[in-house]
């Protein structure tokens, strides 16, 4: 391999020592270069030094104001010869030569798993350590990664930066907003070569491969429970932990997600953005409608390999498949008592604290449980007719 410099030379030597000769005095981690190091350090300190000149916003590493800044002028240098697709950064444009290629030049000698960017290697090792090493300051809970960081504080400050210039939707995270932007366009640039279905994003394409081969790469370290997505082992982690870091700013009510929080402040407003172009229904969230368009059709392609039954949704197979097992992951913390769902085990909840979170918008009553609101709901319609 060749360098343009004879100190990225050097850096790239010490890949092949293991040579780490930097090391922080407060967490004792090493680095290969110092640059590495005194990033690191802000970790700790919480510093971010470089500042964008034209909206205040801070970065740890002047790298990351680079790139930043272009997002300003819209400027994407770094063109794909291969698609013609244009990129802010140099390495984003390497990363994304990969896909073309296939290559994963980035390699787990724990494992053996090997990887497109070498940030992601670092993170896949640290499921193997189970280090943390970005810690909120406001908290005190820790983090595999700095974005998870980034992320979780907005938690704290309800920020939503990231907004769709089509149609003024906010995001707390730019993937968030990038996968929203290809709504509008229908694209869905990512195929599964198995069963020819097509992804928005990437990592949906992954999460849907792991369905054909059975992989589940995210392992509790507290139960030993393995799952598709990082993001339902960092759910599952708080039925251990208890955190509900997800908060209602009109009523105080806290959630273990922040979908249950979204889906929950339309309760205070009577919102239902999703209508089923079929039959006129509006629903609160878009798995709900995705769920009752498939009433339309009659399909029900997840199938129990154990009885042979069909079902609409993958989480209704799931559930139904726990009936076989006996298992019933989701416990009480209060009394202790085990339910096959998450939606039972908040209905049980109520019935410790005598809350009634879901109200009848024509009458204002409220009920304990989803179900009962919808049995209620029925005496309206019945009496309109």
């Amino acid at each position: 391999k060749a360098f343009v410099t004879s100190s990225n030379l050097r850096k790239h030597e010490k890949t092949h020592t293991g040579e780490k000769p930097y090391t922080c005095h407060l967490c004792g981690k090493a680095f290969t270069q110092s640059s590495n190091l005194r990033e690191h350090e802000r970790t700790h300190t919480g510093e971010k030094p470089y500042i964008c000149h034209l909206c205040g916003k801070a970065f740890v590493q002047s790298s990351c104001l680079r790139k930043h800044e272009k997002t300003h002028t819209g400027e994407k240098p770094y063109t794909c010869h291969l698609c013609g697709k244009g990129f802010v950064t140099r390495s984003n444009l390497r990363q994304h030569e990969r896909i073309h290629t296939g290559e994963k030049p980035y390699k787990c000698h724990l494992c053996g798993k090997a990887f497109l960017q070498s940030c992601n290697l670092r993170e896949h090792e640290r499921t193997h350590s189970g280090e943390k090493p970005y810690t909120c300051h406001l908290c005190g809970k820790d983090f595999v990664q700095s974005s998870y960081l980034r992320e979780h504080e907005r938690t704290h400050t309800g920020e939503e930066p990231y907004t769709c210039h089509l149609c003024g939707k906010a995001f707390v995270t730019s993937s968030n907003l990038r996968k929203h932007e290809k709504t509008h366009t229908g694209e869905k640039p990512f195929t599964c070569h198995l069963c020819g279905k097509g992804f928005v994003i990437r990592s949906s394409l992954r999460e849907h491969e792991r369905i054909h081969t059975g992989e589940k790469p995210y392992t509790c370290h507290l139960c030993g429970k393995a799952f598709l997505q990082n993001s339902y082992l960092r759910e599952h982690e708080r039925t251990h932990t208890g955190e509900k870091p997800y908060k209602c700013l009109l009523c105080g009510k806290a959630f273990v997600r922040r979908s249950c929080l979204k889906r929950h402040e339309k309760t205070h407003t009577g919102e239902k953005p999703y209508t089923c172009h079929q039959c006129g229904k509006a629903f609160v969230t878009s798995s709900h409608l995705r769920k009752h368009e498939k009433t339309h059709t009659g399909k029900k392609p997840y199938i129990c390999h154990l009885c042979g039954k069909g079902f609409v949704t993958r989480s209704d197979l799931l559930e139904h498949e726990r009936i076989h097992i006996g298992e019933k992951p989701y416990a009480c913390h209060l009394c202790g008592k085990a339910f096959v769902t998450s939606s039972d085990l908040r209905d049980h909840e109520g019935t410790h604290t005598a809350e009634k979170p879901y109200t009848c918008l024509p009458c204002g009553k409220a009920f304990v449980t989803n179900s009962d609101l919808r049995d209620h709901e029925g005496t309206h319609s019945n009496s309109s007719e």
